[in-house]
């Protein structure tokens, strides 16, 4: 069993920085590819990128490319997800998951509680 926990959400004005950590427990978890999602009031949940269980690949979706950056430290079973430059759009509860790699909510088992992330000014 895995449990994820995220936190580093915040409010931000346009074009600023964040950095989303995302703490797992359970000694499964480095079996797992982590991916983080996000869900903007009304709307559906969205993948945002992904990293492969051993960390070497990762993948985006096509909004954040050049922005944002996923990384994991399998040493400390912690994940982190990079945002620069940010925009309104970008605005959203994070969450982080772990589970098969894929770009939908179905394929992962694990999830977190979600942390807000508001870009405004």
């Amino acid at each position: 069993q895995v449990q994820l926990g995220e936190s580093g959400g915040g409010l931000v004005q346009p074009g600023g920085s964040l950095r989303l950590s995302c703490a797992a427990t359970g000694d499964t978890f480095n079996r797992y590819a982590v991916a983080w999602f996000r869900q903007a009031p009304g709307k559906e949940r969205e993948w945002v990128a992904v990293i492969s269980w051993s960390g070497t690949t990762t993948y985006y979706t096509d909004s954040v490319k050049g922005r944002f950056t996923i990384s994991r430290d399998t040493s400390k079973n912690t994940a982190e997800l990079r945002m620069n430059s940010l925009r309104p759009e970008d605005t959203a509860v994070y969450y982080c998951a772990a589970g098969s790699g894929t770009t939908y909510p179905g394929g992962y088992d694990f999830w977190g509680q979600g942390t807000q992330v508001t870009v405004s000014s």
